[in-house]
């Protein structure tokens, strides 16, 4: 079983930054992809962002030259850096691995003011 622990949301007037962080946990977790997911109100959850075991990355269109993921391996952890926040990104953040059929976080609240 693995748990997603979230943390790093808030409130960020437009163009200030917030960093996200996940930490993963449970006897079965291992280096596979992980991602970072939103949902805005009212509209469909989409993938912002991802990077593989050996450190590839994909990003929104949206995002690029905004958003950087990382992760540490030894933690456990990804971590997803936003620059240049924008209201358009106000949002539900998730975390998610790709292990078990796909794990995923409780989400935390980015809110960005104009």
């Amino acid at each position: 079983q693995v748990q997603l622990v979230e943390s790093g949301g808030g409130l960020v007037q437009a163009g200030g930054s917030l960093r996200l962080s996940c930490e993963a946990s449970g006897s079965t977790f291992r280096p596979v992809t992980m991602a970072w997911y939103r949902q805005a109100p009212e509209k469909q959850r989409e993938l912002v962002a991802t990077m593989t075991s050996h450190g590839g990355t994909n990003y929104l269109d949206s995002v690029k030259g905004r958003f950087t993921i990382s992760r540490d391996n030894a933690k456990n952890s990804v971590y997803l850096q936003m620059n240049s926040l924008k209201p358009e990104d106000t949002a539900v953040y998730y975390c998610y691995v790709a292990l078990l059929g796909g794990v995923w976080g409780q989400g935390t609240q980015v809110t960005v003011s104009s």
